[in-house]
């Protein structure tokens, strides 16, 4: 054949590669992207603050209260967790139904950590690691200058994990509390540890675990056989193409073939070219080839390898983000809306509507009302006295004045307090309340009688918007206990 002759045959695949490359972006880099978001977002997020100096998020066991999307919540006011918990349960399990296990790949700590320490820090800062592309094989610490740029690698990663460590501190105790407590270590040492003890599991588990906390640890892959079905996205190898590199199911496949020349001997068809770039670029060490494994992360890497890989040869990738039903069995097009994601995202919104709801409601103020050890006080004239206790709580974020009254009982009047009284923002109050009787209540020889009374208690300064109703019982003694 002559040159011109091969020029010409190579020039259409030069332009199918063009083709099937233009435009086409790494799914790697656009992953990086994403962690960057989550970077900025996650060390940011403390630090917001609104003009009530409530936090976007934070769950202070130190203040007792929870600040969500700037409203503070009293822990008497925690009817809201399990609605918050509802809601990050069932958007991870929505979102694994129709993207598989795009939060481990896209935005799960561990696995942005690993980036960063194998990725960053080992490769492209060190080079203990040649190329990010092979992530099968584990730098030669034997070698010359590799153990003391290993030491240095995890001395760079401990720095990064007790900054990571403190920003999830500041998700429950605030940052301008948590760096005022770091003055004074001494009187703190609880919160050291906590900090400290959380920065020796991130570096155990980066750099000696790895990705065997993703395969063996973390009960995420356990739970996604049940999440997944033939329309769940993920990174899926197209043996209709390609060729079946494997036979057999479960722990019992094993592999047919591998290298090309004994592809193509029984399978002349099949396009894999058994380079295995889809397998060395894998973070947690599997074949795509083998089909869907509890161990894949969806982190499409293996797409990105083979795409590099087809184009150059001017086709399609032979492993798609896709479905079991759209490349395995082709029965068509992955159905994004189908009943169980519909139902999904229908309580999803149900969650979120009552948790916006609830939490629209909050009370200003809280009150609980007790009564005394003492059940009444009979005085001259058949007069009889109820003490009760009292306990304020101003959840507002200013100073208000507060006071109270009986409704819907005009037979009974309030002796103490006799003036209204102030409590500072997040602050609380105990106050002793006697409540006498203008008149005869009832009429028993046998037993008491327990009288319902409602107690509305408000805010002098904004009645409108500071009141709340509580109920609570009136004891009128037996005719044989009242005084003449």
């Amino acid at each position: 054949m002559s040159e011109n002759t091969q020029t010409a045959d190579q020039q259409p695949k030069k332009n199918q590669s063009k083709e099937y490359l233009k435009g086409w972006v790494d799914y790697r880099i656009k992953r990086y992207w994403a962690y960057i978001v989550a970077t900025i977002v996650a060390l940011v997020l403390p630090f917001i603050t609104n003009a009530d100096g409530n936090h976007m998020f934070l769950l202070s066991f130190d203040q007792k209260k929870l600040h969500l999307a700037g409203v503070a919540f009293d822990m008497q006011e925690l009817y809201l967790m399990p609605f918050l918990l509802m809601l990050m349960f069932l958007g991870i399990f929505a979102v694994t139904a129709v993207g598989g296990r795009a939060w481990c790949a896209w935005a799960c700590p561990q696995t942005i950590f690993r980036v960063i320490y194998r990725d960053l820090i080992e490769t492209k800062l060190l080079g203990l690691r040649k190329r990010i592309k092979n992530k099968q094989k584990d730098p030669d610490y034997s070698k010359g200058g590799n153990q003391a740029k290993r030491l240095i690698a995890i001395a760079i990663w401990s720095v990064l994990s007790l900054i990571a460590a403190a920003d999830f501190m500041w998700y429950f105790v605030p940052p301008e509390d948590f760096f005022a407590y770091l003055q004074n270590p001494a009187d703190h040492m609880i919160l050291i540890g906590f900090v400290v003890g959380l920065a020796l599991f991130l570096i155990a588990d980066i750099v000696f675990i790895k990705e065997d906390f993703c395969v063996y640890i973390c009960p995420y892959s356990r739970v996604q056989s049940v999440l997944y079905d033939d329309d769940t996205l993920m990174a899926i190898y197209d043996p209709h193409r390609g060729g079946t590199i494997y036979e057999g199911h479960g722990p019992d496949r094993h592999k047919l073939y591998n290298k090309r020349k004994e592809l193509l001997e029984v399978q002349p068809e099949a396009e894999c070219t058994a380079c295995e770039s889809c397998v060395t670029v894998c973070p947690t060490h599997i074949d795509i080839r083998k089909g869907l494994q509890l161990e894949c992360i969806n982190c499409l890497e293996c797409v990105d390898a083979c795409t590099h890989v087809m184009g150059a040869l001017g086709k399609p990738s032979l492993v798609r983000w896709s479905s079991v039903r759209e490349v395995e069995k082709q029965e068509g097009k992955t159905r994004i809306f189908r009943p169980k994601v519909i139902a999904y995202f229908t309580v999803l919104v149900l969650v979120l509507v009552a948790l916006f709801t609830m939490g629209s409601k909050k009370e200003h103020m809280l009150l609980n009302i007790n009564k005394t050890t003492r059940l009444y006080k009979p005085l001259p004239h058949g007069v009889v006295d109820n003490d009760y206790l009292f306990l304020f709580a101003n959840t507002d974020s200013k100073r208000h004045t507060y006071y109270f009254e009986v409704v819907g009982n005009d037979k009974l009047e309030i002796i103490r307090p006799k003036k209204p009284f102030s409590i500072a923002p997040g602050k609380k109050r105990k106050k002793v309340v006697i409540l006498r009787t203008k008149e005869k209540l009832a009429d028993s020889t046998r037993k008491d009688v327990p009288i319902p009374v409602t107690i509305r208690a408000y805010a002098t300064d904004d009645k409108e918007k500071i009141v709340v109703e509580r109920h609570t019982v009136f004891v009128y003694p037996r005719a044989d206990q009242l005084l003449k």
